[in-house]
């Protein structure tokens, strides 16, 4: 199911590819609008939280290129896949996506990963 609105002035599609949604048709305008915000918001979260997977798994490949040949190239590589990793990390806290317990947990696995790599280094 495709709709199509207007959206100020620009054509915006939305794509409802939840079935679920299909059996129950909301009957007020205000509910199929939030039935449209809600799978706005879905897709949104789902994005940043691919994205934080993403950054991590590049960091602990990082993490494996700087074990395997230290330099100051990889070193600069690591710590800016760091620094990309935390500060999404840290926005979807803030945004509501991941629990705070949760971004902390991810934060410390991630540190962990750097300490141990820049101790064996040295």
């Amino acid at each position: 199911m495709i709709y199509v609105d207007l959206l100020h002035g620009l054509e915006v599609v939305w794509i409802n590819i939840r079935l679920k949604h299909l059996g129950s048709v909301a009957n007020t305008n205000s509910a199929k609008k939030r039935i449209q915000i809600a799978e706005r918001n879905r897709l949104e979260n789902k994005n940043y939280k691919s994205t934080v997977r993403t950054l991590m798994k590049r960091c602990f490949v990082a993490c494996g290129i700087f074990e395997k040949e230290p330099g100051d190239e990889s070193k600069a590589d690591l710590q800016k896949t760091f620094n990309l990793a935390f500060s999404k990390i840290d926005k979807a806290v803030k945004k509501g996506v991941l629990h705070k317990n949760t971004g902390a947990n991810q934060k410390s696995r991630l540190s962990v990963a750097l300490k141990k790599v820049l101790k064996e280094a040295v």
